[in-house]
């Protein structure tokens, strides 16, 4: 069905599309290759929300050559107006005779009929090309639009033996300095970084990106039942939008100062006098987070595997012990059986400098 050309060309849109990573969110991250008798004449993906898409960046560097052209689409061309208007009456109106695609557009509302639009107009479509590779760089985007969640990695740096900080809190630095500079990546790529107040008052943390280059710095969200943060709490300070979640609308005042300092605060109680996790999740998901990074204490991470609201679990291994009384990863009720285990399946281990990492998915 497909030729080792047409693998060679979408490898190459899917690298391109990756150049996004950082910054395209709302947005999915797209690559597009436009080739003429196996000649590549023009490329491009979509670098931020509001510019221009992969499709109208690599018309626009093939020019006129795009007449009879073949495109190479990681993802389904869009059919609807949003901040850009559709891609697909542009490659219409470019002559293109050819559009591969690797995956279909995951939004119910629209998906393949930017696929139709193209077929009604003489062009030529197939589609699956890839579709695999294409679907992991947008795993956010794809559960934001087919479950109305976002993405949620947790994240936690550990020593062998699962521990997190020592019995009196102390946790800087059970990793080594790779290891973190890893973690600051898929901080990155993160549409918000999450925690919880526990983390706030004993690690007072910036919840920034800081060791690598990004266009802008992810939002950031805390849960804070009883809307207890320090109001010179370092993640107040800074870049990024920031959004406590709390149960407790009975302190004005300290609504009102935070709102001053352009936090906002939203309250979803639960029936336990809690944040209602479930709600929070939906509520990001309307906002427009494909992917949350979790960097929390034990607490809120059992609550959020408890709940089923984490998808992925990346955990950095030291090589270092800290024992019994040392802080434990994820606080969850006591089991008694192994049938009521959490079952996660490895996705990858590699070396980070001399920790381990392991990426885990919850089946």
């Amino acid at each position: 069905m497909f030729s080792p050309a047409d693998y060679a060309f979408m490898s190459y849109a899917l690298r391109l599309a990756e150049k996004g990573l950082y910054g395209t969110a709302p947005n999915p991250r797209v690559g597009c290759v436009i080739t003429h008798n196996e000649q590549i004449i023009g490329s491009g993906w979509h670098e931020r929300a509001g510019q221009p898409h992969a499709e109208i960046n690599a018309l626009n560097d093939a020019g006129k050559a795009a007449q009879g052209a073949t495109a190479y689409v990681t993802l389904e061309p869009c059919s609807h107006y949003g901040r850009t208007p559709p891609c697909v009456n542009a490659l219409i109106g470019a002559g293109i005779a050819k559009v591969i695609i690797a995956m279909e557009d995951p939004n119910p509302i629209v998906s393949g009929r930017g696929k139709a639009l193209l077929k009604e107009a003489g062009i030529a479509v197939q589609a699956g090309l890839l579709e695999a590779e294409a679907r992991a760089l947008n795993l956010g985007f794809v559960t934001r639009m087919v479950h109305k969640k976002p993405w949620v990695r947790l994240k936690a740096a550990t020593s062998l033996d699962g521990k997190t900080a020592l019995n009196n809190g102390v946790s800087q630095w059970i990793t080594g300095e790779a290891a973190r500079h890893d973690g600051h990546r898929w901080r990155a790529r993160s549409c918000a970084i999450m925690t919880g107040i526990g983390t706030v008052k004993s690690d007072n943390p910036q919840l920034t990106v800081r060791h690598i280059e990004t266009r802008r710095q992810p939002k950031k969200i805390i849960v804070d039942s009883k809307l207890a943060i320090p109001l010179d709490a370092k993640l107040l300070q800074g870049e990024g939008e920031i959004f406590i979640f709390t149960a407790n609308d009975g302190n004005p005042e300290k609504n009102a100062a935070l709102l001053k300092m352009g936090v906002r605060v939203i309250v979803l109680p639960s029936a336990g006098s809690r944040v209602d996790l479930g709600k929070m999740m939906t509520m990001l998901a309307d906002l427009g987070m494909n992917e949350v990074l979790v960097e929390a204490g034990c607490g809120l991470n059992g609550a959020l595997v408890e709940a089923g609201l984490v998808n992925e679990m990346i955990i950095f291994l030291a090589p270092h012990l800290l024992g019994n009384d040392a802080q434990g990863m994820v606080q969850l009720p006591e089991l008694t059986n192994l049938g009521q285990k959490k079952v996660l399946r490895i996705q990858d281990v590699r070396m980070i400098g001399q920790d381990i990492r392991v990426i885990a998915r919850f089946q």
